[in-house]
């Protein structure tokens, strides 16, 4: 190990003597021994980097082509290494992990400073632990498996994306076209596996999965045979969107397959990953039996921005493979790992950095073995070269080459291609900042980044089949089973769902919306019912849901009803009809009264309009009794005044004048006041008297809450959780299995061991109302939901039902479903039952009872006065005869004559007699004025 050196002079200049060869030695030896005193002040001549991986693979004949370029470019730039030639030591590992590994430790016995390489992911996880152990870089341009990225391995660099991304793509491509299940396709070693365990990560964060993995062993002895049986199984599934993570020959062959098994016709979704387009870069033109094994597959491709540098080499490659080879992107993340490895080699030197190794401790044990371990040693500035391999930062082929802290590329991207005909075409881009799109990621690297779903774009896709149109991505199994649809049996509404007696068919609302449903897919269901429940009870509709995340059911039809705690388990289609928890509740007929004027109002009411009268009165007499003399007069006529005027103000039958401008201005108010209790008044009594009224004490769930008495709930209801979730205890809570029971229960009331109310959903309250007129829907409805048919978990029939049940609505076949089986008869089912009715004497007999006592308390009084007055009369004809001989006859016509007298109150006299009084005085005034000028005329003649 001491003179390493002296070996590649040897192997140089073999005619030297003996004499240069022991000089050689003592010199080599010197340079090493200051190597390792740390001198930092010269650079070597040569620098020797190792590479290994398959020269006669798709990615390893370009590779090569382009590591050779890359090492003439380096060592032909001055700036790069300033001196020192950079030398690429090929291992070819022939697709083997031994040999990888084997190649591995021979690199570690000479003085390689990095190797580029390993290039398969297998062999990278093995020699990785060597890298570690030796602190030497091993450079990878096309080991993509996910897991190499962890911290477990310090030494091995990804100069290329990772698989982490490339399955973020795929997983974007399938949110993005709305597919929810994928079949994956792998080859079963540390690449397909954890490639694919990358790919059901990224589903899982868009809510969607991996349903069938399918692993194809890795060996060469792997026949077309093993991959038909394996296809056969695929083909068995309900999932037509197919991800193929594979290498060339075993990715060919499952293409060829499934063209033969007619897996790449219409319906079919096939996504590869970018080794598919390493093929078509790498070998133009394929044959056209080979292109028509993958016709309208999309495949991914790691993105490189179009640059003056890449069109240059492109055009240098053409011209040293004759157009025999085509250049791939792993070639390009070839050609600038070389670029990588003297960049950071030159900043190595840079800092003083020096090639020296030292002897592995932990092989000592081993020495002397057959295997001679111990010849391997640890490069010494491993740790600073790593370091600025990690800071590196250039623009290659590639574009931007630098590493994030994670040890990844920035920027990762791929191309989207769509394989069409002969050839193929791009239909967009996804990158890690910008997601799908048809512009170039680079365009976007200036803009703030958005995710948004309207910003997410390709171009239309051929998919296989020749079919423009976006697949479905699933059909049913071909397997020859049925869906096994679970529904209740119910004991009670049975016109909602029912089993014909003795068989498994079942008949109702729900079950005809569904095959009306399934009648509108563009495929056929295959399914069967299984019913569920002892058929005594209703059965718990949570417990049925639920056993569809046991695979007992594939789906639940019925009246179940969308709730959160179902939808946390299962999904479910559109809802097919409307549904929320009601209140019902006896109730009693307010028959209009002869007292019916009064309920208008409120007897706080009445009592505030009745002191407002009195009040409004006392304000305008105030404001008037100064200035007008209508409000003037003696306290008993005042007194009259203000009360006549206040309740006449009710009709707008007042007399009185106002003449201040206060007292106007209150009057104008007052009367507007007045205008609008009078309409209210108006229109409340006639809605009193021409409308049915209904009462209930309880007024609906909130009143429920705050008494004690017990609350009815169908069997089997979600309405029982629902009801001690708002805080009503469990020992209130009477279940019931039928209307019979229903109605029983309300009829004999709290007090009779009954209920107070019954709490359950609106489609059968509906119902049990059609022929329950003594009861009635009270409050509004407290939650809002419906029924829908029930399906595992992201599954697309799901979907496609609640196409097709919104078409059954607006076709108007949902709503003859629904009259078809729940027509309402008897009882009017409205909120508010209305019922009009004609008005009766009843109704009146109460006003007529007031006006009839008025009218017989005023006669009577005025009969008394007459009494009194005709008494008075006949006293005094006595006193004045002296004697009392009055005839019966005569004292009826004094009677007579008295009530016909004209009764003439001067001091109470009306507003008229006031003005007639007035023109009358001014009439004498007038008469008078003649007579004196008569007299003095008169007079003059004389």
């Amino acid at each position: 190990m001491l003179i390493k050196h002296t070996k590649i002079l040897w192997y140089h200049s073999s005619r030297m003597n003996v004499v240069w060869i022991i000089v050689s030695c003592i010199v080599c030896f010197g340079v090493y021994s200051d190597g390792l005193s740390g001198n930092g002040t010269s650079r070597p001549a040569v620098v020797n980097v190792g590479a290994i991986f398959t020269f006669d693979s798709t990615i390893g004949r370009a590779a090569k082509i382009a590591i050779q370029e890359a090492v003439k470019d380096v060592n032909s730039n001055s700036s790069v290494l300033q001196g020192t030639k950079l030398v690429v030591q090929l291992q070819n590992s022939n697709c083997s992990g031994f040999l990888g590994m084997v190649g591995a430790l021979t690199f570690m016995e000479t003085d390689v400073v990095a190797v580029i390489g390993p290039q398969s992911s297998v062999v990278a996880h093995t020699i990785s632990h060597v890298a570690n152990e030796h602190q030497v870089p091993f450079l990878s341009f096309a080991a993509t498996d996910p897991t190499l990225s962890s911290l477990q391995f310090p030494y091995f660099l990804r100069t290329t994306q990772s698989d982490q991304y490339q399955m973020a793509a795929i997983a974007e491509i399938i949110e993005f076209y709305a597919w929810k299940e994928v079949i994956a396709i792998f080859i079963d070693d540390d690449y397909g596996r954890n490639g694919v365990s990358a790919l059901d990560d990224a589903l899982a964060t868009r809510r969607c999965r991996i349903s069938y993995k399918a692993g194809i062993s890795p060996g060469a002895t792997v026949t077309r045979g093993d991959v038909m049986d394996v296809m056969v199984k695929v083909a068995l599934m309900e999932s037509r969107v197919i991800v193929l993570h594979a290498y060339r020959t075993l990715g060919l062959m499952v293409l060829s397959v499934a063209h033969y098994l007619g897996m790449m016709g219409d319906g079919y979704v096939w996504i590869s990953t970018d080794w598919l387009t390493t093929v078509l870069d790498s070998s133009p033109p394929l044959p056209q039996d080979t292109m028509d094994t993958m016709q309208g597959v999309l495949v991914l491709r790691q993105h490189t921005p179009d640059s003056e540098n890449k069109r240059a080499f492109l055009s240098r490659w053409n011209k040293l493979t004759g157009g025999l080879l085509g250049l791939n992107s792993y070639a390009l993340h070839a050609y600038d790992t070389v670029w990588l490895v003297a960049h950071a080699i030159d900043s190595f030197f840079n800092q003083g950095g020096t090639i020296s190794f030292s002897n592995d401790t932990k092989l000592q044990s081993v020495e002397g073995s057959n295997l001679h371990l111990e010849a391997m040693s640890i490069f010494d500035g491993g740790p600073l070269l790593l370091k600025n391999l990690l800071e590196s930062d250039f623009v290659g082929l590639t574009g931007p080459f630098k590493f994030i802290p994670d040890k990844s590329l920035i920027r990762p991207a791929y191309d989207i291609i769509n394989v069409i005909g002969t050839g193929f075409r791009r239909v967009g881009y996804w990158s890690n900042y910008s997601g799908l799109s048809i512009l170039p990621p680079e365009t976007f690297y200036s803009r703030p980044p958005n995710r948004s779903s309207t910003n997410q774009k390709l171009y239309s896709v051929v998919w296989p089949g020749n079919n423009v149109q976006k697949p479905r991505g699933w059909v049913f199994p071909n397997n020859g089973k049925q869906l096994k649809i679970g529904v209740p049996i119910r004991v009670s509404y049975r016109e909602f769902v029912s089993q014909s007696p003795g068989t498994n068919n079942f008949k109702g609302f729900c079950i005809d919306v569904f095959t009306a449903a399934v009648n509108l897919l563009p495929y056929a269901v295959p399914h069967k019912f299984v019913p569920y429940g002892n058929g005594h009870e209703n059965p718990s509709y949570t417990d049925m849901v639920r056993l569809i995340t046991t695979g007992k059911f594939d789906g639940v039809v019925g009246d179940v009803a969308i709730v959160t705690n179902r939808t946390r388990v299962v999904d479910f289609t559109q809802p097919y009809a409307a549904s929320g928890l009601v209140v019902v509740a006896p109730f009693q007929k307010l028959n209009s009264g002869g007292w019916a004027f009064l309920r208008p109002f409120s007897a706080q009411m009445w009592g505030v309009i009745t002191i407002f009268f009195l009040f409004v009165g006392m304000v305008v007499w105030i404001l008037e009794h100064r200035t007008n003399d209508e409000f003037r007069g003696p306290p008993k006529q005042q007194l009259i005044t203000i009360l006549w005027f206040s309740l006449s103000t009710l009709f707008f039958a007042h007399r009185e004048n106002t003449v201040s401008t206060l007292g106007r201005m209150v009057l104008i108010i007052w009367l507007f006041v007045v205008l609008i209790i009078n309409s209210s008044y108006t229109a409340s009594l006639t809605s009193i008297l021409t409308v049915q009224q209904l009462y209930s004490p309880i007024k609906g769930i909130e009143s429920l809450k705050e008494t004690d008495e017990p609350i009815g709930y169908q069997v089997g209801s979600f309405a029982e959780r629902y009801l001690e979730e708002i805080g009503i205890p469990k020992s209130r809570l009477v279940p019931l299995g039928s209307p019979e029971e229903y109605a029983t229960a309300l009829q004999r009331g709290p007090a009779k061991g009954g209920v107070a109310a019954v709490v359950d959903e609106r489609p059968y309250v509906e119902l049990f109302l059609s022929n329950q007129c003594k009861f009635r829907i009270v409050g509004q409805e407290f939650t809002k939901s419906g029924w829908g048919f029930a399906f595992p978990r992201d599954s697309p029939l799901a979907v496609d039902l609640s196409t097709a049940i919104l078409t059954l609505s607006e076709n108007g076949d949902l709503q003859r479903i629904h009259d078809k089986w729940l027509a309402r008869s008897a009882c009017s089912l409205d909120n508010a039952e209305l019922e009009s009715d004609r008005l009766h004497l009843r109704s009146f007999s109460g006003l007529f009872l007031i006006c009839g006592i008025a009218c017989f308390i005023a006669l009577l009084i005025y009969f008394i006065q007459i009494l009194r007055k005709f008494c008075r009369t006949s006293n005094a004809a006595v006193d004045s005869d002296g004697q009392n001989t009055t005839s019966r006859s005569k004292r009826l016509q004094t009677l007579l004559s008295i009530i016909d007298e004209k009764s003439d109150k001067s001091n109470r006299g009306s507003k008229r007699r006031k003005i007639d009084r007035s023109v009358s005085a001014d009439n004498i005034e007038n008469d008078l004025g003649r007579d004196s000028r008569w007299r003095e005329s008169q007079a003059h003649w004389d």
